[in-house]
């Protein structure tokens, strides 16, 4: 059962759907970042570049770079892992897997059916979902309608990265934007509880040449020109991403907010997509956010793509910043382009 009305701190919390059944709530996540730390002061002995000039223009200090025998499946198992610990579920109640990635092992099989089979979770359908930096967003949307729908229980959603593997590290200005990582949430339906409020999304696709990687598909199959040419490596406008990425953050926000009849002020918790510090800066900033609203860690980890909200939100509930009852914006923007926000009732 949903909880009473009566009950709620906001006039309607399901306003989107005006619903009256089951509620879809994150009942536990996890996160997994690689030991090995690749800090400033490691790339300037690879390009050319300063520790002041990355963290004055992004904010970033260190990122995370997985080993060469860790794959996306195995950073994806292991924050699958310990957000099942969270949740207190076992892989055989999982019904769903949802991996978000554009760095998954191969093209097929599905990184999320690699993630099944090393979880053991032999009853789960498992299938991968590309958004890139908004994938864990599009994921929790997803999982909430089968949910919702009574498809399934109990799901799991991962946002998964090992960019390590696309970045040109001889182009300065996205080789010390990117790290490597994976966070995870255990979505099921939790009674007197609203949970996942409302899930905005969003997209352009005349935009889809500002941040891309041109090689490896049907368009540009690997040729011994397209790899002379770094045809296979991320390739990025930085201006023109930064703009349209302030912009359709802070929009997606208050068409979430509006859904849900809420003010900014009203949030306890805003998780930004951890892209660079100057755009979760101006975000903040047209929202009307307080400081001591935002949740940040790109300092630690840089841009990890569709894990990075993920292991943000891992971080900020276990450092106490996310307790339960709390409501928590989070918001999003990446390749295609895409972009989105979501409010959860903790």
């Amino acid at each position: 059962m949903t909880a009473s009305p009566s009950k709620s701190r906001f006039k309607n919390p399901r306003a989107r759907y005006n619903f009256v059944g089951r509620t879809c709530s994150v009942t536990g996540v996890g996160a997994y970042v690689p030991r090995r730390i690749l800090t400033n002061a490691d790339l300037e002995k690879l390009v050319d570049t300063t520790d002041e000039w990355i963290t004055t223009r992004t904010g970033i200090k260190e990122r995370r770079i997985a080993a060469d025998h860790e794959h996306t499946s195995d950073l994806a198992t292991e924050a699958a892992r310990r957000a099942m610990q969270d949740a207190g579920i076992t892989a055989e109640q999982i019904d769903l897997i949802i991996v978000a990635t554009i760095t998954p092992d191969m093209f097929f099989p599905s990184t999320a059916c690699l993630v099944q089979a090393k979880l053991g979770a032999h009853r789960a359908a498992a299938f991968d979902l590309e958004a890139a930096c908004s994938g864990y967003i599009y994921g929790l949307e997803i999982a909430q309608q089968f949910i919702m729908s009574r498809t399934y229980d109990t799901v799991l959603v991962i946002g998964a990265e090992k960019l390590s593997t696309i970045i040109d590290w001889k182009d300065r200005n996205t080789c010390v934007l990117f790290g490597d990582g994976a966070g995870a949430a255990i979505l099921q339906n939790r009674p007197q509880s609203h949970g996942l409020l409302t899930a905005v999304m969003g997209s352009d696709g005349l935009k889809a040449d500002l941040l891309c990687m041109p090689g490896g598909g049907s368009r540009c199959p690997a040729t011994a020109q397209s790899v002379a040419a770094r045809l296979h490596f991320l390739q990025m406008d930085g201006r023109e991403t930064y703009k349209n990425a302030v912009q359709a953050m802070q929009t997606a926000a208050r068409e979430a907010l509006q859904r849900c009849e809420l003010a900014i002020h009203q949030i306890h918790c805003i998780i930004p997509h951890q892209a660079n510090q100057r755009i979760i800066d101006a975000v903040a900033d047209r929202l009307g956010a307080k400081p001591e609203q935002m949740f940040v860690n790109v300092n630690k980890y840089g841009n990890t793509s569709a894990a990075s909200v993920g292991i943000a939100l891992d971080e900020a509930v276990r450092c106490g910043r996310v307790r339960r009852g709390d409501l928590v914006l989070l918001v999003v923007f990446g390749a295609g382009l895409t972009w989105g926000a979501a409010v959860i009732e903790w």
